[in-house]
């Protein structure tokens, strides 16, 4: 895994301000359900916002380290009980355009589009 560099981590760090946190580790810690809930997202999202439930600063730092080696995410910035990583996408799926498409509306008919009819 190679490590972030301090331009990549501003970037990242910036990118990530206006996220939500996307899933919460509770007192149970992390269980199996909260590891397969954050590789989904980061499959999804590549950058996402983890909020940790509990008040131990000691727990919230090996919790870190303990997502980063279950997930092979990169830890962006810790604030509090707000934790970010990040993990690139593979090549292959970044290809991959969206699986579906919307139907286009009609342009919208104006009143005066009327008139000349």
């Amino acid at each position: 895994m190679k490590e972030l560099t301090p331009a990549q981590r501003r970037d990242l760090r910036a990118r990530a301000h206006h996220l939500q946190p996307v899933v919460m580790i509770g007192d149970a810690g992390l269980t199996p359900e909260v590891t397969r809930e954050i590789e989904a997202n980061l499959r999804s999202h590549e950058l996402i916002k983890v909020r940790v439930l509990g008040d131990d600063r000691e727990a919230r730092g090996a919790l870190v380290s303990a997502v980063s080696e279950a997930t092979g995410a990169h830890p962006v910035q810790q604030i509090g009980k707000i934790l970010v990583f990040y993990r690139q996408r593979p090549p292959e799926e970044e290809k991959k355009g969206p699986k579906r498409r919307g139907l286009r509306k009609a342009p919208r008919r104006t009143k005066r589009s009327f008139q000349g009819s």
